[in-house]
């Protein structure tokens, strides 16, 4: 559910039969975009599927359907857990497809090579029969040519089917443009054997003579065969695109080993239950997401988060689906299961996003809407214009059929959705989830980038930086005893850095708004706090206010602990920067973007940090409901602005800004606002995507501009526009290989993103 100007949608995803090309895809959008209260249709040629978001309460799935099926196509909903299993699906099928193409294809070549071979050996000087010799032969020669060319035909029926089909809707897509060149061309053989025939009848040898040499059922086979192959090519190279999802997908174990009713049970996978304990030994996967029970070992997350280096896990810690658990035995809690797992949530973000549409791809698509329809007009005119200059019929068909083969748009429709494939299941592979092409097309053009501080910047959890002792071996153990009682952010700190220290009993402990802590320990009143709260107390900082001053001045928070009146000294704790987050910021400013820290701390910890990162600017005491505030004056400016935060308080300015990024360790309620979500919680992740996003862009460019710059040259050259000048004209076959090889380029040109490589800081 979706809900867009005080409207309740629903956004539902179905699969979509039929489609060869991007006027297929565009004239189901076209037809689904007309029902009345459809928000938007969202068509994914290469994955066969369509989203769509509408008012429920004018429309519904049946109205979906039937108008996809009016269009000449087939539709079908996909529930949640058809959704759920289609990835596993189309893995099974890719290969049922692409052996139905291979066989297709060694029919197509077996008796294409033997038309040729009877059609042109003879020019060779190639043995053929008697039978088949001379103008008096003339006859078995065309027929057996002709029953040469059936098989050919039949095995590639589809595209006569589905061709003539778009035609009758008013649709005509790819398979329209080859179904009508190659039925045209098989259907002047044809009418050339009849003419044969009547020839001989009347002893008209030059009739005769000019048939047998220009029969057109080798043009016809060529045309299907070399289409084909393009298929076999194209379809080969489209199912390596699923690959980074097909590898998550096997991270999945198939069983699991649970206690139940006191026992081990070996179980299938997807039958663990949201509380079942999953035991799992050294070297398996983890089955779920899961709280450590019991045990202690590093676990490789690598598969989910790019992360190279195990993480140590230990009671108390969570653990992903799809880890390994490398060194020690563990016992967990499962905590989600089946759908709501890690890996199934990151299979489907891959997925949404790899069937959404880029902004670009809208040029493409009105183009191929009217694409089709045009060049079946060009190549009636090119046929028309090749009769009236006084040429033969069978030039001005060959000009008609090479118009129709070469103009095929695959390539067109090929170039954006293989990319975006491509690319954000290679960031997945390096832990960033981008959930639409939309985010990966405006992520390169951002030029602000807006950083919240705590857990996206800083560690998120405070540490203890500075200690100064007054008193000897008596700070740590008071203060570890005060600050248990304590609920302030910055106790749990104290308490961590002073574990070892001797335990002491704290009695009649109090709380001081807004000041500090106090209890009795040992029969002595102790205290915890400010330096104004020492001072108030009659207690001397004279000796460490200096060191204090400058902690405050470094964005650390000085806490003073006193007995009675003696001061034993002061404890810095701070939530101290990332490791990565100085280089991650250095890679932004590269990149051209300004770089603003947005904090609700003070002026001046909110400074020392931005002094240590170098940071363009901070705003800082921004309150959380002011966050998105200060996203929309930057917007304002004319800004376009990157939002990455962790926090429940970040959701607004996420979904306000262009592109959100949450850390993957954050709330999830940032999670879902976010565009895009870094699984490593790493700010590097940042510039790594903006350059990923840089790369597929200048990729569908190079892809739309060669599909552009190809059908720009072809048409013309297929039509004989170079002919009054240089005696030029394309033979169909020579088309319909040019059509081939340009959807193939356009593939493997998307498929060189899988070795890009973003996560390298630019120099």
């Amino acid at each position: 559910m979706a809900r867009r100007r005080g409207v309740l949608l629903t956004k539902k995803k179905f699969s979509v039969t039929g489609m060869s090309c991007a006027a297929c895809s565009a004239a189901v959008e076209k037809a689904v975009g007309r029902l009345d209260g459809v928000e938007s249709a969202q068509v994914n040629l290469l994955a066969k599927s369509m989203v769509c978001v509408y008012d429920e309460s004018k429309t519904g799935a049946d109205a979906v359907i039937a108008a996809v099926e009016k269009a000449g196509f087939g539709a079908a909903e996909l529930a949640e857990r058809d959704r759920a299993a289609a990835p596993k699906k189309e893995k099974a099928t890719a290969g049922d497809g692409f052996t139905a193409i291979r066989t297709r294809l060694w029919v197509s070549i077996v008796f294409l090579v033997l038309l040729m071979y009877v059609s042109m050996g003879h020019m060779l000087g190639l043995p053929l029969p008697g039978f088949l010799h001379g103008t008096q032969n003339a006859l078995p020669f065309a027929f057996l040519q002709f029953l040469l060319t059936l098989p050919v035909l039949y095995v590639n029926r589809k595209f006569y089917f589905n061709g003539f089909r778009a035609l009758a809707h008013r649709a005509p897509n790819m398979d329209s443009l080859v179904a009508v060149g190659s039925a045209a061309a098989m259907l002047y053989g044809v009418i050339a054997i009849f003419m044969i025939g009547a020839a001989l009848g009347r002893g008209d040898w030059d009739t005769v003579e000019r048939y047998r040499t220009n029969l057109y059922f080798e043009s016809a086979a060529m045309i299907l065969t070399l289409v084909t192959v393009g298929k076999f090519l194209e379809e080969r190279s489209k199912g390596k695109t699923g690959a980074a999802i097909a590898k998550l997908l096997d991270l999945s174990p198939k069983t699991a080993t649970v206690l139940r009713d006191g026992e081990e049970r070996v179980i299938p996978a997807e039958e663990i239950l949201t509380g079942d304990v999953v035991l799992l030994k050294p070297g398996e996967r983890v089955p779920v997401d899961g709280v450590v029970l019991e045990g202690s070992s590093a676990v490789d997350q690598s598969a989910l988060t790019g992360e190279s280096i195990p993480v140590a896990k230990d009671e108390g810690k969570a653990v992903m689906s799809a880890s390994v658990n490398m060194t020690g035995f563990l016992k967990i809690r499962a905590t989600r299961v089946g759908q709501d797992t890690t890996l199934a949530r990151i299979v489907a973000l891959v997925e949404e996003a790899s069937s959404s549409k880029a902004p670009i791809s809208k040029l493409a698509d009105k183009v191929s809407g009217i694409f089709v329809p045009a060049v079946m007009a060009i190549a009636v005119v090119a046929g028309a214009a090749w009769l009236l200059a006084g040429r033969s019929v069978e030039d001005a068909l060959n000009a008609c059929i090479s118009v129709l083969v070469i103009s095929c748009p695959c390539a067109l429709g090929l170039a954006t959705p293989v990319a975006i494939m491509v690319s954000t299941g290679r960031c997945a592979q390096m832990g960033i989830l981008i959930k639409s092409a939309e985010a990966l097309e405006l992520l390169h053009a951002a030029d602000t980038v807006v950083l919240d501080k705590t857990g996206t910047i800083t560690v998120g959890k405070p540490s203890v930086t500075d200690v100064v002792e007054c008193a000897s071996g008596r700070l740590l153990p008071v203060a570890a005893a005060l600050e248990k009682k304590s609920g302030h952010p910055l106790a749990d700190a104290v308490v961590r850095y002073a574990a070892d220290a001797e335990p002491a009993e704290v009695s009649a402990f109090t709380d001081v708004t807004g000041k500090g802590i106090r209890g009795v320990i040992d029969g002595r009143i102790c205290y915890g706090g400010s330096g104004a709260y020492m001072e108030e107390l009659g207690v001397d900082v004279s000796a460490v206010r200096e060191q204090a001053q400058r902690f405050a001045e470094d964005g650390k928070t000085p806490l003073f602990f006193a007995c009675e009146t003696e001061l034993l000294g002061v404890i810095a704790a701070a939530d101290t920067v990332k490791e990565t987050s100085a280089a991650a910021i250095r890679r932004m400013k590269a990149d051209g973007c300004e770089v603003i820290m947005l904090t609700g701390d003070n002026e001046t910890t909110a400074n020392a940090v931005r002094r240590k990162l170098d940071l363009d600017r901070v705003i800082a005491d921004v309150l959380p409901q002011d966050k998105e505030r200060v996203v929309r004056e930057l917007q304002a400016e004319g800004r376009k602005v990157i939002m990455v935060g962790d926090g429940i308080n970040d959701s607004p300015a996420l979904a306000r800004a262009d592109i959100g990024i949450a850390i993957g360790s954050g709330a999830d309620i940032a999670v879902e606002e976010a565009d895009v979500v870094l699984m490593k919680s790493d700010l590097n992740d940042v510039p790594t995507a903006i350059e990923c996003s840089r790369q597929t862009m200048r990729n569908i460019k190079q892809n739309l501009f060669w599909a552009f710059f190809y059908n720009t040259l072809g048409i013309p050259l297929a039509a004989g526009a170079l002919y009054p000048v240089w005696g030029i004209t394309l033979n169909p076959m020579i088309g319909a290989a040019a059509m081939s090889l340009s959807s193939l380029f356009v593939v493997t040109n998307a498929l060189r993103l899988y070795r890009m490589r973003c996560d390298v800081p630019r120099r």
